[in-house]
Order: structure tokens, then sequence, then C-alpha cells
């Protein structure tokens, strides 16, 4: 079940190395995802009965839902949705309401829903400083202190990301996404804020895999950002090399920490970066 964005191509390619027989739905564009599924299917929220349909003629073992689902669409589709999509909308457009009817809906076909992990943790961010720059001493305040905002804040499903500046909280991300709250936090508090993505502890990486990528560093260094800080090992770096190269000419600090966020971890040791 492909999204937006480069990763249902790389997953996709994985799953093929791994002996898949891999079927992509294609619901938004995906660079590359028809050079390496087996079969690629336009698709579309607003027709799920169809997607159904084919389903039970691939008779699949399981499913991965990788790349970028916009929330938005599904809003916009709503009126025009078939009878199938409005029943998975039922219980709300919430992530774990999705979540649920999306297991139901596959479970009910014996289709199981797979770990995105298993097929993209190569990408998973290292623990420690990425950049050049480590974050100044005021930037590690502000990291402390919007760390456990953003958890807090995804754990209840509201968004994973948050954007400080000067001891406040300048934007929280919702409906928009990563990089549009980056841009509407930075439009509020000039240069010099500093942002951090969190994870909920119990997040679901069978629908969603956070991820920071070279958008994310533009849309920092469009508005005057100085730091990112995300959990290690639970974020995915896409073009790692390439956003690291941005942060670098746009003297951003990018650093990865413990999920624990425990205070004797900060600063974190360095790591170093290929």
């Amino acid at each position: 079940m492909a999204g937006a964005g480069v990763l249902p191509g790389r997953a996709a390619a994985e799953a093929r190395r791994q002996g898949w027989r891999v079927v992509a739905f294609a619901f938004d564009e995906a660079p590359g995802l028809e050079a390496a599924a087996d079969v690629v299917v336009p698709a579309a929220i607003s027709d799920i009965q169809s997607v159904i349909v084919r389903l039970f003629g691939e008779r699949p073992q399981a499913a991965l839902f990788v790349g970028k689902f916009w929330k938005q669409r599904a809003f916009e589709e709503a009126e025009r949705a078939d009878p199938a999509a409005r029943r998975l909308a039922g219980g709300g457009l919430s992530d774990a309401a999705l979540a649920q009817m999306v297991v139901a809906t596959l479970e009910g076909m014996s289709i199981e829903v797979l770990d995105q992990r298993g097929f993209l943790a190569s990408a998973m961010v290292p623990s420690g400083v990425l950049t050049k720059r480590a974050p100044t001493g005021e930037e590690w305040t502000e990291i402390r202190s919007g760390a456990t905002l953003a958890r807090h804040l995804a754990a209840h499903g509201i968004g994973q990301t948050v954007v400080r500046c000067f001891g406040v909280t300048v934007a929280v991300e919702a409906l928009e996404g990563t990089d549009e709250a980056i841009r509407r936090g930075t439009r509020l508090s000039g240069p010099g804020a500093v942002v951090v993505k969190g994870v909920a502890p119990s997040h679901d990486y069978r629908f969603d895999i956070p991820a920071i990528g070279p958008s994310t560093i533009e849309a920092m260094a469009e508005g005057g950002a100085t730091a990112l800080a995300v959990e290690a090992g639970r974020i995915l770096l896409v073009d790692g090399g390439d956003l690291i190269r941005r942060a670098d000419a746009a003297d951003i600090a990018v650093v990865s920490v413990d999920e624990r966020l425990r205070e004797e971890a900060w600063p974190p040791d360095r790591h170093d970066s290929q």
C-alpha cells in the first residue's frame, strides 16, 4: 500500500530482495515504485472497494503500508468516497481509529499487516550528533523541554513535532505534517528556533514510520531554525547523506537521542555520520 515519496519504492525493492512478490497499490506519486514492484495498481482513498476486489484476486499473504498518506486528502474526498471507504472512516479519521479498522478489514481477509521497519531498518537514525556542529547549551535546553512535550503530544495522537524558541512552544504539529509545522513555527518565532520530533511510546510502525529528510532541513533553513532533535532508533532518516550535507551548509545541528530521554544522556556522545 504505497503512499507518496521515495520510501515505497525502496521498501518494495527490499521486499523483492527478501523473496516476496510485490503487488503495489499506488495511492500517490512514488518515484522508483514501478521499477521495484512486480505489479503496480493505481488506487484511490475514495475507491477502497476496488482495492478490496483486487486484493481478493491477488490473494496476498501480507500487506505493507509505506509512504505518506495525506490525511487532508481523506477529508477532501470524504463526500465522494465509496461505501467501503466510508465504513473504514466510520470510526473517525484519527490514526488509531483508521488503524483498527484497516487491521480488522485485512485480518478478515487473512492478510497480515507488517511492520515497516522490517523493510527500512537500515535507514533508522543512529544515536548521537549527526552534523559537524553539536547543539549549543541554549539549544539543548529547548530540546529537553521539547522532547518531553513532543512525546506527550504524539501519545495523544496530536502530532510528533514541536517548534520552540526562547523557552516558548511556538508551534505544534497537527494535520499539516512536520515540514509545514516547522514553516508555521519559524514564521512566528523568527530565526533561532529549535525543532524536536518525538514518537509515542506505543507507536504502531505498521501504519506510520516517523521520518525526517532533506525537505525537513529545507523548511528549517528557510525560517532560520538552528537545531533539530529526534529519537534514536525510532525515526527514519530519508536520504541521510543529503540531509546532513544540507544541515551542515545551513549550520543546523542535528542530533538523535536515546528514546528514554534521561537527563544524564544530554548531551549524548557524538556519532560520526558518513
